[in-house]
């Protein structure tokens, strides 16, 4: 029987709810201090340093703590009352209401600078400028008073192309988040640190939509491009200051010409490179993490001139139903210094990786050293291998197919999969969704200007085999199939990687015209062909021509002026 948590320690002042801390117009007196929480004996100086950030407009604070080791931001955090330690080390944290990244909550700020570029749609939302400065008015105020941790690092392990990223947060756990996943200067870099990318996330302040206008709920996630600043409030959910960053880079690096790209990456003894492309939940970080090959990294990465650089320093896993005999590199990784989102505790506070209570999207973050065979630096050759994972939930897509240029670019324009219950907020079970460049939510640019730079990219590089790889079921769809087990996606990813697909017939199939290789060693020839895995076969072919509209519908929205594109993707023909 799993532990509450909250059993674990007194309340704190992050239990309390905002408006009974600070009301919405009022700023706190000068001669009262802020809200009193307990401090380690580590935190007393003796000397207040704001460290720059009153170029922010940011006064009267507490304490102001700056790069922290791990080790001092987890004995904050504890005494602090925002986490407890796991029996494995790692500092376990509750992230409330926000167990996933709320969309519908993000915003670009509508200004001169990034207004004409900008791909105004449903994920990319537009804030006046008025709206965004009351917003950071009303974060200036709730800040006095408080302590606040900085994080001063970068972003991109290629020196030509790196980024400075400082955030500042209220809470000692975010800042230990932001510590593990991004990159971590040496102590010279840190002397002459500069920041082109500012978050502040001060999860502590709710917004409210019927008096800070442009809003939509409590939270907010607020990027403003032309000052190269993000704000978050009202969500502990570590990961929007991850994504912020990453949406950031999305802009500047495609500007420079830099192909961003939601991908894992890795490479073997010989250097040679593989992507792995998906979003949340489609097994990037697990397939990536092989031990017989090097991680250069789970999630994001830049495509240069050069090659392949991550723009981390750390992995965001998925923790759910995760195994120490499945994801034996993940599984350790999960030790002192790492940060558990939402995994419940046992009696003994030994994490519970099967208990979905509080979210499917349990996550662990930790530093890519934790990996032992991760690549350092973090780069690599341009990939001879690309891999575009997805979990269909129709259970029609074949485990694994190889893509035509054409192909490539339709389903890397498409971006399909089916979104896993627990990644965005109010998705309970699997849902098909498409998102372009598998990462649509993160592209504030056109995702046709990325799909040109990957084409680019493949004209350049005509060696560079494209697989499509289905992580998601077979036999039937979701509640009838079963999902595809992951030593045969495994095996499956191996053979793509070692080449032994090259020369192996094929068969196209007949709907999505992608080829299938009749044999992979070791895998049932049956389950490659997912037609020969349902029960009833014509219920297999209704399935598959609807999966196959909702394709075509969707690239006539994305790619429909390219016949070319659309002429490699599905076909539906009449029953």
């Amino acid at each position: 029987m799993g532990i509450d948590i909250h059993e674990l320690r007194p309340l704190s002042i992050l239990d309390l709810e905002p408006d009974s801390l600070s009301t919405h117009n009022s700023h706190p007196r000068p001669d009262i201090p802020g809200p009193s929480v307990p401090r380690p004996w580590s935190s007393y100086s003796g000397v207040r340093e704001a460290y720059g950030l009153e170029a922010l407009g940011m006064g009267n604070l507490g304490c102001v703590h700056r790069n922290l080791s791990p080790a001092q931001l987890i004995e904050h955090a504890v005494v602090r009352g925002e986490a407890v330690l796991a029996h494995n080390g790692a500092l376990c944290v509750r992230t409330g209401a926000y167990t996933g990244r709320s969309p519908r909550d993000k915003f670009i700020v509508n200004e001169p600078d990034s207004q004409t570029s900008i791909d105004w749609n449903p994920v990319n939302v537009a804030i006046s400028e008025e709206n965004f400065q009351r917003l950071y008015h009303r974060i200036l105020s709730y800040i006095q008073g408080r302590d606040l941790y900085i994080f001063d690092g970068y972003v991109g392990s290629d020196r030509q192309y790196q980024m400075g990223v400082r955030v500042v947060t209220e809470l000692a756990s975010q800042s230990l988040f932001a510590h593990q996943l991004f990159l971590r200067p040496t102590a010279a870099e840190l002397a002459h640190h500069q920041a082109d990318f500012t978050v502040i996330s001060v999860p502590g302040l709710k917004a409210d939509p019927r008096l800070d206008q442009g809003v939509n709920s409590e939270a907010f996630i607020v990027l403003h491009l032309g000052q190269r600043l993000v704000l978050i409030g009202g969500s502990r959910y570590a990961g929007e200051i991850k994504k912020s960053v990453f949406s950031l880079m999305n802009y500047f690096m495609a500007r420079r010409g830099v192909l961003p790209m939601h991908c894992a990456a890795n490479r073997d003894a010989e250097g040679r490179t593989a992507l792995f492309f998906g979003l949340s939940g489609t097994g990037k970080t697990t397939l990536s993490a092989d031990p017989a090959r090097s991680l250069i990294g789970d999630d994001e990465h830049g495509w240069s001139g050069s090659g392949i650089f991550n723009f981390e320093g750390g992995c965001y896993a998925k923790a759910i139903r995760l195994s120490e005999a499945t994801e034996p590199q993940i599984w350790q990784a999960i030790r002192f210094g790492a940060l558990l989102e939402n995994v419940p505790l046992g009696r003994d506070r030994t994490p519970d990786y099967q208990d979905a209570s509080l979210t499917e999207n349990t996550r662990a973050a930790y530093p890519l050293s934790h990996i032992p065979n991760s690549a350092s630096p973090s780069v690599g050759e341009h990939p001879s291998t690309i891999l575009f994972l997805t979990a269909d939930a129709f259970g029609v897509l074949p485990p694994i197919a190889k893509l035509t240029y054409e192909q490539a670019l339709y389903h890397f324009l498409s971006g399909y999969t089916s979104k896993l219950a627990g990644t965005e907020r109010g998705v309970l079970e699997p849902q098909a969704t498409f998102s372009a460049c598998f990462g649509q939510p993160f592209l504030p640019l056109p995702a046709t200007v990325y799909a040109e730079m990957l084409g680019d990219r493949l004209r350049s590089h005509p060696s560079a085999e494209v697989y499509l790889v289905n992580t998601g079921w077979s036999g039937g769809p979701y509640g009838v199939g079963d999902r595809l087990p992951l030593a045969v996606t495994r095996a499956l990813v191996s053979a793509a990687l070692r080449g032994d697909l090259r020369a192996v017939p094929t068969d196209l199939d007949p709907v999505f015209q992608v080829a299938i290789p009749r044999s992979v060693p070791g895998i049932s020839s049956r389950l490659l062909h997912p037609r020969d895995t349902w029960a009833d076969p014509q219920a297999y072919d209704r399935q598959a021509r609807q999966l196959a509209q909702r394709f075509i519908d969707n690239f006539q929205q994305v790619g429909g002026d390219r016949p070319d594109l659309v002429a490699a993707g599905p076909r539906v023909e009449s029953p």
